[in-house]
């Protein structure tokens, strides 16, 4: 018997490092600059059109991440860039490069898995690109469904992302446990729909958090109710 029937599992800064995604936007405005002579500044520009996309969002509203890549590469072009299949292959060769996991994030959503609990993804990312990241760290098959905020149409915490997971699961709230990193997002956010919520780094910490962890691989040995 273990402790939860179901485990929800945030992806950035969870599963994935966020210090190696942004690794990756700089090697990918890196090798733009040296490919078309851009100025210095290119990589500051770059996030500030970035973050205002993502900035001007009303309330939850979600804006896909891959129409932020395209505003902010335009924007580096003055509204000419370069033909996008060109600089996206730049962008996910420069993204496959630098992106890791979590230490033992791969060891923890395997180990669960293992515990033949429902394994889930409740993220705030693009579809295809939470379904890459799963890939590419040889864990999608661990996997039993997979919400995102494109495929909802908001962000964390609004509880249509958790009713979406629940559904997907069809098992009861107070039955499963989320694994994030942001308190009001993953922790308030999943404890306000019922279920419970492993607080990962002190980021996440807090009065709602049922369990706190300063690593990923405490998470098997809480489902079990160790």
């Amino acid at each position: 018997m273990t402790r939860y029937d179901a485990v929800f599992f945030d992806l950035g800064g969870v599963v994935v490092e966020l210090k190696s995604i942004r690794e990756g936007y700089a090697l990918f405005v890196e090798r733009l600059t040296e490919e078309y002579d851009l100025p210095e500044d290119a990589l500051d520009r770059w996030k500030s059109a970035l973050g205002a996309h993502f900035k001007g969002r009303e309330g939850t509203e979600y804006r896909t991440a891959r129409e932020g890549y395209r505003k902010a590469t335009t924007a580096l072009f003055d509204g000419s860039p370069p033909p996008e299949a060109e600089w996206r292959a730049m962008l996910e060769a420069a993204s496959d490069e630098t992106t890791r996991p979590e230490p033992g994030a791969v060891e923890a959503v395997r180990g669960v898995a293992e515990l033949g609990v429902h394994v889930g993804v409740v993220s705030d990312i693009d579809t295809a690109e939470a379904h890459d990241l799963l890939d590419r760290f040889g864990i999608e098959g661990h996997v039993d469904a997979v919400t995102t905020s494109e495929a909802v149409g908001h962000t964390k915490p609004d509880a249509r992302m958790y009713e979406d997971a629940l559904a997907k699961w069809g098992g009861d709230a107070a039955d499963g446990v989320m694994v994030g990193d942001r308190y009001d997002h993953d922790v308030a956010g999943a404890v306000d729909a019922g279920l419970d919520a492993i607080a990962y780094g002190p980021d996440a910490y807090g009065p709602k958090a049922t369990h706190e962890i300063a690593d990923m691989r405490e998470v098997p040995g809480v489902v079990r109710g160790e």
